[in-house]
This record gives structure tokens, sequence and C-alpha cells, in this order.
């Protein structure tokens, strides 16, 4: 009984609305193993290791493009693995992403549409910021629950940014275990004893960010995080396990050991993507799969563990240089919400293949099932699809268009509150302040440079409706008038 509630957060989660005699009965009428043999041997599963970076932008991996950062085991993953090239992050911050991910579910429909908890809506702005949750909605039936009912072990190690310690925390939302994970979404410092020392907005309080505390000094967040994730691989070698590996790297506070950003300083400025800290960062991920991977093949476990490697959003601009794409993080231009995918599954993926399809997060979700064995539950992964059929090269994805929905304002460059459609090449950004359309067709014009709305007068009518449906049929929070607007005070 204490270890179902524990488990799969009961007393705050999906099962809340079960009876009492249910929740009793549940451990002796459907054992974690009885639940486990609908989809075969637990023990002879694919295992699944997620990798979820933070702010990475599109061409900051060798693969990618980029001829600054250097990504060997990142690389040899792309290698061995797929490659999505039309990859995107299902908000242009953090925390819907994750949302999405965990849910299978485009942040609008979830009203999880702003990082957590934000809270920097101006008062005296044109519009009215859109409602949001402040956390994920316990009624969901995570990824992480969804495995772990079939039997998987479920880890989290690293950033969780989805909820608060008490009533949503990765414990709440179906991890056995989680190290790292908590409220915020960046560390104070990526040094120990980690911890940050800011003031918090109106309470003028100090906040302090801490975690791990027995580390020792000078130990860096993004290999102690790694020696966490091998930590839960070997503990459970034996089982079938789901690690969401979601590190803190490479956000800001821009911090990297400093062997490694002295050589990215040793190159000239012009020959340069971005800040020499943030590509020793960006290093530092990447000896992190280096670590995992050498686990998995040091426990003869490579040939039997599914590997997906991906962003929350696009690159931070105080930090590298997105082009070819468009802008930055927050911002709904390609280089906002447009990120690397690599997807290694053993004796499906063939290694070395370049996918073109447009996806997105809710993908993986569906997908993850696929890998698992499990059957889908498309009453759960409402907005995503099983990618299954193109990582094998077996078929093609059905036509779809794909929505995003940001009815807040933030500070990062170029963003404005916005909602987007993609279909096949042709892309439209609906913005409310100011009011505006742009339409691009991305084959022809990666960089969105030139609106073509005037040209397909058309085109952009037939897909400012179908946004439009798909807004209310998400039941999408709006941007109302607001009747404080005072433009003296912005």
């Amino acid at each position: 009984m204490i270890d179902v509630i524990q488990r799969s957060g009961v007393m705050y989660g999906r099962h809340a609305a079960a009876i009492f005699v249910a929740l009793i009965a549940y451990p002796f009428l459907f054992p974690r193993t009885a639940l486990a043999n609908e989809t075969g041997d637990e023990n002879s599963r694919m295992n699944i290791v997620l990798f979820l970076i933070d702010d990475l932008g599109w061409r900051d991996l060798t693969c990618q493009g980029s001829d600054f950062y250097q990504t060997p085991n990142i690389d040899r993953l792309a290698e061995e693995g797929v490659r999505f090239t039309n990859a995107y992050a299902a908000c242009a911050v953090c925390s819907p992403t994750r949302a999405a991910i965990m849910t299978g579910k485009y942040p609008a429909r979830l009203m999880l549409t702003e990082w957590l908890p934000s809270g920097r809506w101006n008062p005296y702005s044109k519009l009215k910021s859109g409602r949001y949750l402040r956390s994920l909605p316990s009624e969901e039936v995570t990824l992480a629950e969804a495995l772990q009912d079939a039997g998987y072990q479920t880890g989290h190690v690293g950033k969780w940014h989805l909820g608060d310690d008490v009533f949503s925390s990765p414990i709440h939302h179906g991890f056995d275990w989680n190290a790292g994970g908590n409220p915020h979404g960046a560390p104070g410092s990526y040094f120990f004893p980690y911890r940050g020392n800011w003031l918090v907005p109106k309470t003028k309080q100090r906040a302090k960010w801490e975690v791990f505390v027995d580390g020792v000094e000078g130990e860096y967040l993004t290999d102690r995080l790694t020696s966490e994730a091998v930590k839960f691989i070997t503990d459970h070698q034996a089982d079938s396990f789901f690690l969401h590996f979601s590190h803190y790297g490479v956000h800001t506070p821009l911090q990297a050991k400093e062997s490694m950003v002295a050589k990215y300083q040793d190159v000239a400025k012009s020959d340069r993507q971005g800040s020499p800290v943030y590509a020793a960062m960006v290093e530092s991920i990447d000896q992190s799969v280096g670590r995992v991977v050498k686990t998995l093949q040091d426990l003869a476990l490579e040939d039997n563990t599914v590997i997906l490697f991906t962003s929350d959003n696009g690159g931070f601009y105080k930090a590298t240089n997105n082009s070819p794409l468009r802008a930055n993080k927050g911002a709904y231009y390609e280089g906002g919400i447009r990120v690397p995918l690599i997807v290694k599954w053993p004796g499906k993926s063939k290694p070395g293949r370049v996918l073109r399809d447009p996806v997105t997060s809710t993908d993986l979700y569906p997908t993850c099932l696929a890998m698992a064995g499990i059957p889908q539950k498309p009453h759960q992964h409402l907005d995503g699809l099983n990618l299954e059929s193109v990582i094998g090269g077996q078929g093609n994805l059905p036509t779809r268009s794909l929505f995003w929905h940001y009815p807040h304002y933030n500070s990062h460059p170029s963003s404005v509150p916005s909602s987007v459609i993609r279909r096949g090449d042709w892309k439209l950004i609906e913005t409310y302040d100011p009011e505006g359309v742009e339409l691009y067709h991305l084959g022809q014009d990666l960089s969105e440079s030139r609106s073509l709305v005037s040209k397909h007068p058309g085109r952009v009518k037939e897909m400012l409706q179908e946004l439009s449906e798909w807004r209310v049929s998400v039941k999408a929070e709006t941007m109302d008038a607001n009747p404080d607007y005072d433009p003296s005070k912005l």
C-alpha cells in the first residue's frame, strides 16, 4: 500500500478519484510483475535512456554543422542511430516542453504554456497574459507512470522544473528515484555546493538552490549528475529501466571547468560560434553522454538500450549563435524552437540515417511506449505520433500540422506573444502584440528572412483558419485587452 502511494503519487495523482478499497486491493490484484508480464518478460525488453539537454541550440553539435563545439560522443550516437533535422521543441521556453514530453500533449492543451514559476507579466502591458498552471497536472498519466506500471524501474536525474517538492516532484509523477530534480530551472552554481544567492522578485528575500549536500569542493554539477545516472543504471542492470537524464546544462549561469574553457579561448573570436565557457559546458555534456554509453557497454546493455538525445528549446542568445536559424530561445522563429533529436534504437534504427520529417516533443511519449513494447495510449498522448516506422525506415508519418501557442510576454530578444502553425514547408506566425501575421517557406528560406504574406493570401487565410480551429479544440488561453494598459510604464 505504502509502495503504491510513493511510487505513483496516488495521494495527489491520477488515482485520486479511486475509492480507498480499490487502493487497498490494487497491489494484490495487479502486482507489478503481473503488469509487466502483459508486455513480455520485463528483463528482456529494451531499456530507455532519454537525454534532455537544457537550452542546447539546433546547431550546437558537430553532427549538426558546428565547427566550434566538440561533441564526439554525441556525434557517434548520430552515426549509430538516426538524426532528425526537422525536430521541434513544444515550446520556446523550458517547462512547457518538459510537460509535453511527459504527457504527449501540447502545452496549450495542458494549460502549461510558461516556464515555472515565472510571473513576469507587466501589469501595464497592452494585453493580459494568458493563465497557466504552476505544476504538471497530477491527473496526467506521464510517460514515467506508463513505463512504471509496465514493470520498468524509473529514474529521474537532473532538472525537473514542473512543480514543487511537496505535490509535484518526479516521485509524484511516476519516478521511483529522483536525483537532483526540484522546482528550480537552473542551479545557483555549477560547482559544489551548487548554491544560488539571488534576490527573489517582489519579496526581496535571498533564495538558495541546494542539492547534493554530500558533494566535494570543486565538484562539477554535470559530472555529479552523470555519476548519479551511472549508479542508477548499475543498480538496475538486471531490470528493465527508464532513465530520464535531464541535464541542467547548458542553461545559465555559464560556468565550466577552467581547463576546458582554455582551449576554446585559444580559438580566434572570428571562428567562434559562441562563448568559450558555453563551448566547455557543451563538451561536458558530451563527456556525460560518453560515460553513460561506456557504462552500458561495460554492463553488456548497449544492444538492449535505446538512447534518445534532444533539447527543450533553442539556444540562448548570449551563449551561442543559432545561425542560419533566426532568433533564439524564447522566440517562435526557428532558432527558438528547432532542436537536435538523435535516436539510437538497436535493431531498429539504420545507422547514419538523416530524417527530415517534422517531429516534435509530444512524439517522444508514444515512441517510447513502442520501444518498450507497450500498447499505445492515444487517449493520453493525444498530440504525439509513434515515430517507430520512420526510425526503422518502414514507412512515412501521416501528413499533419504542428502547433505552438505562447500567450505571454518574456524578456528574450525577438519574443512576442504568438501562435504558430507549420504544415509541410510552410510556417505561419500570428503575433498578438504587436498584431501581425508572417508566412515563410522553410524549404526555400530556412532563415525566415522573407515573409510571403502578400504573395500567398489564400494560404494565409487557410492556415490562420486551421490555427484558430486548433486553439479552440485544445481550449487554448487567450490574451485579452488590459484595462490598465499604460505604455508610459512599460
